[in-house]
């Protein structure tokens, strides 16, 4: 199968930047739809952003659009989340995802995705 393996989560204060990176095992990456996604306490998990195979296409949540950025490096079989103007409302466990079969669109809804990674932290806080 595949395996994430995700990193970068901390606290942060509001304004400050932070880079979450997941890193996949397998061979397969450089075909594979690869999403971020969020789930605050209380909260349902919610969809953040995700990248094409080629890193040709990327989509955004209205709510980080211009803030946050998603990028891939195949070579390496990361994914990034470069996160910036933090607010304390982006706050939630991060988790990237993988999607293995292209549907000729980037999906946005969990159920599109096939693995996941364990999740990391990020706070912002004062």
């Amino acid at each position: 199968q595949v395996q994430l393996v995700e990193s970068g989560g901390g606290l942060v204060q509001p304004g400050g930047s932070l880079r979450l990176s997941c890193a996949a095992s397998g061979r397969t990456f450089s075909s594979a739809t690869m999403g971020w996604f969020r789930q605050a306490p209380g909260k349902e998990r919610e969809f953040v952003a995700a990248i094409s195979p080629s890193g040709g296409s990327r989509e955004y949540a209205d709510s980080v659009l211009g803030r946050f950025t998603i990028s891939r490096d195949n070579a390496k079989n990361t994914v990034y989340l470069q996160m910036g103007s933090l607010k304390p409302e982006d706050t939630a466990v991060y988790y990237c995802a993988f999607r293995g079969r292209a549907l000729g669109f980037i999906p946005r809804n969990i159920a599109s995705y096939d693995y996941w990674g364990q999740g990391t932290q990020v706070t912002v806080s004062s």
